[in-house]
């Protein structure tokens, strides 16, 4: 089992910045992918980011490239997400999940564990 603890989300206005974190605890030997998924209301669950841990391979949504970058402290067991440069759009609530097996990223049911989500608000 792997548990997962979000903080760092708030409320900024347009052009803010964040950094997300997410704590990973227990067994997380196996852990292939960690990804960031986001869910903003009457919509369903959207892949933000992701990081294929073997080889630090990283995919983003084209809605969020160039402003998020994912990254991993593995001393730390942690992955960030820093969102810079912040919209309206990207108000939602925000989840970091893991997956122990290689799969298409932006697929929330590829991944195995969940954590309960922090939500970002961004004011125009």
């Amino acid at each position: 089992q792997v548990q997962l603890v979000e903080s760092g989300g708030g409320s900024v206005q347009a052009g803010g910045s964040l950094r997300l974190s997410c704590a990973a605890s227990g067994d997380t030997r196996n852990t292939n992918r960690m990804a960031w998924f986001r869910q903003a209301p009457g919509k369903g669950r959207e892949g933000v980011a992701a990081i294929y841990i073997p080889y630090e391979t990283e995919y983003y949504t084209d809605s969020v490239k160039g402003r998020f970058t994912i990254s991993q402290d593995n001393a730390k067991n942690t992955l960030y997400l820093q969102m810079n440069s912040l919209k309206p759009e990207d108000t939602a609530m925000y989840y970091c999940a893991a997956a122990m097996y290689a799969a298409f990223w932006r697929l929330p049911n590829n991944y195995q564990y969940w954590g309960q989500g922090t939500q970002v608000t961004v004011s125009s």
